[in-house]
């Protein structure tokens, strides 16, 4: 059909999504025709799998290929493929069965490589497990009664507690104004299928959270990148593009974001919720990262009490991510239709998962818990980009608190090729695509400081950047 050429200058991924393109347009590959599987692809060509994975990724992405659960891939139909834009894209279609939701499981967040440098959690012995393990043992003594499916919202006195968190932040509501989620990424999920529809223009962080950004493409929605900066947006962009588009939502974190690590400063907050009442859009802030700030700042949902900010967080990232407890506030009508459609969808979020964290958080331990967390993130964070300033590369921010710093490398054209290469070392890398609206390739990638003092880590950079 067609060779990859290693040592041409075309990208591998570039040149297997360009092979097939030309193989479908000159009809050597019928429509309804299976395509190799992957592992099949990789092995005739001597290619790495997650080379082939991104390719075939891009080539449902882009309508050529179409995904079937556990039969492989086929070339589309003809009337599908009459429908691509002139860069390539779908027009109507953005039925993603495969594409990077199954990429970010496999290999972005895959847990059986041993070195995690660009994984989105903190480490199990860095967590509250004493409080956790306290937690159960009471909830166990007592003899709780765990039958029937728990309340609609979420387990009462939780509510109650998050809400006197949410005061603790400036951010009056009433305990009918929480509703406890499945993690964020449910509450994210109830936002964006209430308020958004196919075709609907939403705005979010470029880069941003992938998790979301998925979600987004499966709903349909046409995606509206905002550029971050090490303080926040930048201003005349994100002014632009709320003229020209008039979204519907903006999708944004304005607090240790995910991947850069920004926060942003009080006069782009104030700036964002002007835009939102002149514009008439919603803005969905995810605060996940709160407990990890040590300093404490205003947010948009403090500073808007909830007038056009639905705000979303979570216990997740400092309790246990397996207990996948969350929590979201936004104004009562609205907060109402997303209880609905959490019941609807889910029936109710687990009650005694919440009623641990709720004891976990009652802990007389927890505060100090938090301080000795954030010490150590900070002193995470002087290590690795000291190290990372030392290999040669480009830091975009330095928060010295939360989870990543983002970064390139002059040596580095396509992250995404580095990843696949430290996959095949053991090592699971953070791509710079993965967080971009459009998955268009990066430089960039994203450190989580908790895992990055890996010395075969640094010893792999080195060797792929020739550094020093």
């Amino acid at each position: 059909m067609f060779t990859v050429d290693p040592k041409a200058a075309s990208p591998l991924v570039a040149q297997i999504v360009e092979g097939f393109r030309e193989a479908i347009q000159r009809g050597d590959l019928r429509p309804g025709a299976k395509a190799p599987s992957i592992r099949q692809f990789a092995h005739a060509q001597g290619v790495s799998v997650y080379t082939v994975v991104d390719a075939y990724d891009r080539l449902v992405a882009q309508g050529y290929f179409a995904s079937r659960p556990h039969s492989g891939f086929f070339v589309r139909q003809r009337e599908a493929l009459a429908r691509l834009g002139p860069d390539q894209t779908p027009v109507e279609s953005v039925n993603h069965n495969f594409d990077s939701m199954w990429y970010l499981r496999r290999v972005f967040e895959n847990r059986a490589l041993r070195m995690k440098p660009g994984c989105g959690w903190i480490p199990g012995d860095w967590l509250f497990q004493d409080g956790l393990r306290r937690s159960l043992r009471s909830l166990a003594a007592d003899n709780a009664e765990l039958g029937g499916y728990g309340e609609p919202k979420g387990y009462p006195p939780l509510r109650q507690l998050v809400r006197d968190l949410l005061a603790e932040q400036e951010i009056a509501v009433t305990t009918d104004q929480v509703l406890l989620t499945h993690g964020s990424s449910q509450g994210l999920d109830l936002v964006a299928r209430c308020l958004v529809r196919a075709g609907d223009v939403v705005l979010v962080d470029d880069p941003g959270y992938p998790n979301l950004l998925f979600s987004l493409r499966f709903l349909g929605a046409k995606l509206v990148g905002v550029p971050r900066t090490p303080h926040g947006y930048d201003l005349a962009a994100l002014e632009a593009l709320v003229i020209e588009h008039q979204p519907k939502v903006f999708f944004t974190q304005p607090r240790l974001q995910s991947p850069t690590g920004s926060v942003a400063n009080l006069a782009h907050l104030h700036r964002v919720l002007q835009l939102a009442e002149k514009h008439h859009f919603t803005v969905v802030e995810n605060d996940i990262y709160a407990d990890l700030d040590p300093e404490p700042r205003p947010s948009l949902a403090s500073l808007d009490q909830l007038q056009r900010v639905v705000y979303l967080s979570s216990f997740s990232k400092t309790i246990s991510p397996n207990l996948r407890v969350g929590f979201m506030a936004a104004p009562p009508d609205l907060l109402e239709d997303f209880a609905q459609l959490k019941m609807i969808s889910g029936l109710t979020s687990s009650e005694f998962s919440e009623r641990l964290v709720c004891g976990a958080l009652l802990d007389g331990r927890w505060r100090k818990h938090l301080r000795g967390l954030r010490d150590r993130l900070a002193a995470a964070h002087q290590r690795v980009a000291q190290a990372l300033e030392n290999k040669g590369f480009e830091i975009f921010a330095e928060p010295k608190a939360g989870l990543f710093l983002w970064a390139q490398h002059p040596d580095i054209h396509d992250a995404a090729e580095l990843a696949y290469k430290a996959a095949e070392q053991d090592i699971s890398l953070g791509p710079g695509h993965l967080f971009t609206p459009n998955l268009t390739p990066s430089r960039w990638l994203r450190f989580n400081v908790a895992y990055s003092d890996e010395p075969q880590v640094w010893a792999f950079l080195k060797e792929q950047t020739k550094a020093a």
